[in-house]
C-alpha cells in the first residue's frame, strides 16, 4: 500500500509490537503526530509535560516490560530534551527507541529554524543512530533500530527524521516483529575450564549485575550457589533479579553495599561475575579490588571483559545459556568454613543496623518497611537519584525481577517520576516512586502528566530539606563545607503542588503518624504525594570513602 513517510513510521512501530508511545509534539513532527491521530485505536500517545521526562517514561517502560521502549520529540530542542534520557539509558543498557523529527533535507546544514545536529549530538550516547534521507529507507530503518536496540547489550538508538521524508511517499509492506541477533554461545572448554576453577575454589561468591535481569536467569543463579555452596551479592543495577528472602543472598555491594556482601567479596578467593561491569562504584580502589580472589566473567558484551578489572577468565556469550550449560557440568560441593564466616558477617551487619535504627524520630528504614506492607512482590519500586535511592537498594525487600527501576550510570537526578509514570503503562499496577525533594524538584513538572493520566503512581517525597547525598560527602570529606546543598531557605509546599497538580497530597513528620499516614495514601486510586520528614543528618551506611578500599569502610557515623 502506498503511504506516507509518517504513515509508514506509525505503521512500523505498530508492526514491531509498539502499544505506547511517549513524546511531545511539534512542527517537524506534526506530520507524525497526524498519523498517531488517525492510528490512536491502534497505539497510544502519553503526551508528557516535558521531553525528558517522555525519554524517562520510555525507560522506564522498557525496564518494567523487557520490551523496548519509544519515544517521540520534535527537531531542536525537543531533539535535544531527550539527550539526558537517551543517555541514562545508554549507561544501563536499556532498549530504546528514539524517534526525531528534522527539517527538510534541502535546509539540513543551513542553520534553519530548530535545527540541530541530533545525529551528531547523541553519536556517544546511542548503539547506533540513523538519518533518513530517503522514504524508501523509512521501513527498514526502524525496524533495524528495534533489532540493535534489543540485540546484545540492549541500548536506545536514535532514527532522526527530515520533514519532507514524512511527507514523501512510498509502498509499505508490512514485516514481522523483528528478532534479536543470537549471542554466541559459550565454547565448551570455556565452561570445562570455570568449572575446574569453581571445583578448586574454598570461598566463592556470586556476584551479578544489571546483565543478569536482561538475561533472565534469576533462577539459574540461584541453582549455581545452591549447588557450589556459594553466597550472592549484586550491583545496584542487578537488585530485584534475586529474592531477598533467599538464605544465601547477601544483597547490594560496593560504595553503599550490605556490610557483608561486601567483606565476603573481597575475602572471596573466586568470584563468579555475571552481567556486571565493574564501574568505580562497585570496585573502588581497582589496585586493592579482589586481591584474593580468581574471577570469572561471564557477559553478553565482549567489550567488558577485563576493561575494568582484569580476569582470569573471561566467557562472552549468552549467558542463560551459559549458566545453564554450566550447571549441567560443575561438581556438588559444601563449604561448612565459608558458611560459618557468611553468617559471621551477617550478624555484624544486623548489629550495626540495629544500632542506626534505634531512634524515635521516622528514619529511611521505617518509612522503607511500612511502604513494603502496602506492596507486592511484583510492585514496581521507582527512584529518584540521592540518598534515598541508596537507601530503598539498601533495605527494599525485592522479590521479583525487574521491580527495581534505577538510574545507574547516569546518576540522573529527576529520572523518577517520568519512569514511574512508564512502569505503570507499561505494567498496569500500581508504580511507587521513592524520590528526595531534590531529585523531585527536577522533573516535577510530570505530575501534570501523572495527574492526566491518572497514572496509580504513588510518589513518597524523603523531604530532609538539603541534597542529602552531596551534603554527607561534604560532611565526611570537605569539612562540613555545606555550599550550596541547604534547602531550607525554599519554601516549596510539596502538598499544596500535588494539589495544584489536581493530586491529593499528605504530610507526616512525626513517627507515631507513618502508618497512618501510609494507609491513607495507599488508598488513593490515582496518582498520590506523600511528603515524609527525614533527619538531615541521616546518612547512608556503610560506605566506602570514594576511590578507597574495604578496609577504610564507614560504618557508623562515629568512623569520622
Amino acid at each position: 500500500m502506498i503511504l506516507t513517510g509518517a504513515d509508514i513510521v506509525v505503521e512500523t512501530l505498530i508492526e514491531q509490537g509498539t502499544e505506547t508511545v511517549f513524546g511531545y509534539p511539534g512542527g517537524q513532527v506534526i506530520n507524525l503526530y497526524d498519523a498517531l491521530y488517525t492510528r490512536s485505536d491502534r497505539i497510544r500517545h502519553v503526551l508528557t509535560a516535558h521531553e525528558q521526562g517522555a525519554a524517562h517514561a520510555a525507560d522506564g517502560y522498557a525496564r518494567a516490560s523487557g520490551k523496548v521502549g519509544v519515544v517521540i520529540a520534535t527537531s531542536g530542542p525537543g531533539a535535544t530534551n531527550l539527550v539526558t534520557g537517551i543517555a541514562t539509558a545508554y549507561l544501563d543498557s536499556i532498549p530504546l527507541v528514539a524517534i526525531t523529527g528534522n527539517v527538510p533535507n534541502s535546509l539540513i546544514g543551513r542553520d534553519s529554524f530548530q535545527e540541530v545536529d541530533i545525529t551528531g549530538v547523541t553519536l556517544p550516547i546511542t548503539k547506533h543512530n540513523f538519518l533518513v534521507k530517503s522514504v524508501d529507507k523509512l521501513a527498514d530503518t526502524i525496524r533495524e533500530a528495534f533489532r540493535i536496540a534489543k540485540s546484545g547489550r540492549p541500548g536506545p538508538v536514535l532514527v532522526d527524521i527530515p520533514k519532507d521524508v514524512q511527507i514523501a511517499k512510498c509502498d509499505y509492506e508490512p514485516a514481522p516483529i523483528v528478532e534479536k541477533k543470537p549471542l554466541k554461545k559459550a565454547k565448551e572448554d570455556k565452561l570445562q575450564a570455570a568449572a575446574a576453577m569453581i571445583a578448586a575454589a574454598e570461598r566463592p561468591y556470586i556476584y551479578f549485575g544489571g546483565g543478569a535481569v536482561s538475561a533472565d536467569v534469576s533462577a539459574e543463579l540461584v541453582a549455581l550457589a545452591n549447588k557450589i555452596d556459594a553466597p550472592i551479592g549484586c550491583t545496584m543495577m542487578g537488585l530485584s533479579a534475586v529474592p531477598v528472602n533467599d538464605p544465601r543472598y547477601l544483597g547490594m555491594e560496593g560504595m553503599h553495599g550490605h556490610y557483608a556482601s561486601s567483606v565476603s567479596q573481597d575475602e572471596a578467593d573466586l568470584i563468579i561475575a555475571v552481567g556486571a561491569r565493574f564501574s568505580d562504584r562497585a570496585t573502588g580502589n581497582v589496585s586493592k579490588y579482589a586481591r584474593r580472589a580468581q574471577i570469572i566473567h561471564i557477559d553478553g558484551d565482549a567489550a567488558e571483559i577485563s576493561k575494568n578489572i582484569g580476569v582470569e577468565l573471561g566467557i562472552a556469550c549468552d549467558i542463560k545459556d551459559c549458566l545453564t550449560r554450566l550447571l549441567g557440568i560443575v561438581e556438588e560441593k559444601t563449604h561448612p568454613e565459608w558458611a560459618a564466616r557468611i553468617a559471621q558477617l551477617k550478624a555484624e551487619e544486623a548489629a550495626q543496623f540495629e544500632r542506626v535504627t534505634a531512634t524515635d524520630r521516622i528514619t529511611p528504614y521505617a518509612l522503607i518497611h511500612e511502604v513494603a506492607a502496602h506492596t507486592q512482590p511484583d510492585t514496581p519500586i521507582v527512584t529518584d537519584v540521592g540518598q534515598h535511592q541508596m537507601w530503598v537498594a539498601q533495605f527494599y525487600p525485592f522479590q521479583s525481577p525487574r521491580t527495581f527501576i534505577s538510574s545507574g550510570g547516569l546518576g540522573t537526578m529527576g529520572f523518577g517520576l517520568g519512569a514511574a509514570i512508564g512502569a505503570a503503562k507499561a505494567t498496569g499496577k500500581r508504580t511507587v516512586l521513592f524520590t528526595g525533594d531534590g531529585s523531585f524538584g527536577m522533573n516535577l513538572n510530570e505530575l501534570a502528566t501523572a495527574s492526566t493520566e491518572n497514572a496509580p503512581v504513588t510518589v513518597i517525597i524523603m523531604n530532609n530539606k538539603v541534597l542529602g547525598m552531596v551534603r554527607q560527602w561534604q560532611t565526611l570529606f570537605f569539612q562540613k563545607h555545606y555550599s550550596n546543598t541547604d534547602l531550607h531557605d525554599r519554601k516549596t509546599d510539596f502538598v499544596a503542588l500535588a494539589n495544584a497538580f489536581g493530586i491529593p497530597g499528605y504530610r507526616v513528620t512525626a513517627l507515631e503518624d507513618l502508618k497512618a499516614a501510609v494507609d491513607k495514601t495507599f488508598a488513593e486510586q490515582g496518582p498520590v504525594v506523600l511528603e515524609v520528614a527525614i533527619d538531615p543528618d541521616e546518612f547512608v551506611l556503610p560506605m566506602l570513602p570514594p576511590g578507597g578500599s574495604i578496609e577504610e569502610i564507614i560504618t557508623e557515623r562515629g568512623d569520622q
